[in-house]
């Protein structure tokens, strides 16, 4: 996941949904709530971490490290510009 480009639409595609599906009332507020938090927590760390990891910027140790919300800031130059 080194292309920027694939990465931004993994992370970009999946929130769009979301707001359509609830634009449209294809979901309701509480399914929204729960697919939110999944994509907010693990879909988001296991994305960041995979594109991290293929950049070498951290090895398989840190997995659960990057789980955490709010860890990923020290690598936010890497995710999102580099």
């Amino acid at each position: 996941m080194k292309n920027l480009i694939n990465y931004y639409c993994l992370i970009i595609i999946p929130f769009a949904l979301l707001i359509i599906g609830i634009k449209t009332e294809f979901i309701s507020m509480g399914q929204f709530l729960v697919l939110f938090i999944f994509y907010a927590l693990p879909y988001r760390g296991v994305t960041d971490y995979y594109r991290l990891r293929s950049k070498n910027v951290i090895n398989k140790s840190q997995y659960l490290i990057i789980l955490i919300p709010g860890s990923r800031i020290k690598y936010f130059r890497e995710l999102y510009f580099v």
